[in-house]
């Protein structure tokens, strides 16, 4: 599983209906997190991942050093699906996905990956999976970071 935090003072996922944008889900001060699902993804490294993600320490205390993680600060997420984090950009000038989840294995894990989130203390929206979304945000720092297991 692919995670990539982006501390943010605000963001927001919106899709096309009718012509407009709607927005689906926004957030206050705390974490937007892409995440990407690979073929070997199993329930245990969707915990893990969660885990780590909840707990990275990467919001700033009263030294201006990077001690408290959303967790401490009672932040929200939002969690959006984005596949293109599991190319393969090593060869050539085309990604390559052989390493991605199959779409039913990947809508499956993400949706594994919402309940685990939804059972947390912290206020949890979700992208939608498939669905070709606009995403805004005010980067904090900025402060972008890519975990992986």
């Amino acid at each position: 599983m692919i995670a990539l935090l982006q501390r943010v003072r605000q963001a927001s996922v919106s899709i096309q209906s009718n012509n407009q944008a709607e927005i689906i889900a926004s957030i206050s001060q705390g974490l937007l997190v892409f995440v990407a699902f690979k073929n070997e993804d199993d329930e245990d490294k969707l915990i893990s991942m969660f885990k780590k993600i909840t707990q990275y320490r990467i919001f700033e205390d009263r030294m201006q050093k990077m001690n408290l993680s959303v967790n401490d600060i009672q932040g929200q997420l939002l969690i959006v699906p984005q596949f293109t984090l599991a190319a393969d950009t090593k060869k050539g000038l085309r990604p390559g996905f052989s390493h991605a989840a199959p779409p039913k294995q990947g809508h499956h894990l993400f949706n594994q990956f919402c309940d685990i989130a939804t059972h947390s203390s912290l206020t949890t929206k979700f992208g939608k999976f498939a669905a070709d979304m606009d995403v805004q945000l005010i980067n904090s720092g900025p402060a972008t970071f890519w975990l992986e297991n």
